[in-house]
């Protein structure tokens, strides 16, 4: 396979779209070091555990997201190969920052891919993905698309993929919407592989606070069940990383 993604891609988007975030923790340690002087002696301590935390946590963070985006293999995609997809439809879904269409087309050649960006600049306020798109070109064909209503058929795709980007619909009646709409154009006998980072033990490990962007494995097992929607396999990629194979229910 071609190599579509350059060395330390990963961490280095990371720090580039979320710098804002690097430089508070650079300026805080500057003035928290500076400002040493003035304080009395039985705070040095303190002073010397507040830096700590903000290195340390930093630091963790970058690694681990080093590990995951640049060093596990996530991007060569083999956590797929258990789908078999030789041909067929596939829709590719993302929220304004596309990294996986190239992959997934050239990982199945034989496939008809469709790639939806569902990105509304009211709703998905965060500064980084607006950084994104400007750094990245668009898939070519992309169409852009709403969460409550997909231009497709009834039955449509064959494997659906929501690759880190379904955490992006916030809203509890929204998302419901939106995985009624996947069971919608899924096919019978079809697979909806949704990949999220959740809100549990490594990840608040590896990203502090962070980790509250995400969401539980619990509420995102209630979204699937309520859209119609059943678990097939559940499996880790890394401690960090969660997939969920889906499939209609049978009636």
């Amino acid at each position: 396979m071609e190599q579509l993604r350059k060395p330390l891609q990963g961490v280095g988007n990371i720090i580039r779209f979320n710098r804002h975030f690097y430089l508070l923790a650079i300026v805080a340690v500057i003035m928290i070091f500076l400002g040493s002087h003035y304080i009395a002696q039985p705070y040095a301590l303190l002073k010397e555990i507040v830096i700590g935390v903000i290195v340390i946590t930093t630091s963790i963070s970058l690694l681990v997201s080093y590990y995951i985006y640049d060093f596990s293999g996530l991007y060569q995609l083999n956590w797929l190969n258990q789908l078999s997809i030789t041909n067929g439809t596939i829709l590719n879904i993302h929220a304004g920052f596309d990294e996986t269409s190239s992959l997934l087309r050239q990982k199945f050649p034989n496939a008809e891919l469709t790639v939806f960006d569902f990105y509304d600049p009211v709703k998905h306020t965060e500064i980084s993905i607006k950084r994104a798109r400007k750094a990245y070109p668009v898939f070519e064909n992309t169409i852009v698309v709403n969460t409550h209503k997909l231009p497709l058929p009834d039955s449509y795709a064959d494997y659906i993929f929501v690759i880190f980007s379904a955490h992006e619909i916030r809203h509890l009646n929204e998302r419901d919407i939106f995985f009624a709409e996947l069971k919608r154009v899924l096919k019978n006998k079809g697979n909806i592989v949704i990949t999220e980072h959740l809100r549990d033990l490594p990840n608040m490990l590896a990203y502090n606070i962070g980790f509250f962007h995400f969401m539980s494995g619990a509420l995102w097992r209630n979204t699937f069940k309520k859209s119609g929607l059943v678990v097939c396999e559940e499996f880790n990629f890394t401690p960090f990383i969660t997939t969920f194979i889906l499939a209609k229910y049978e009636n």
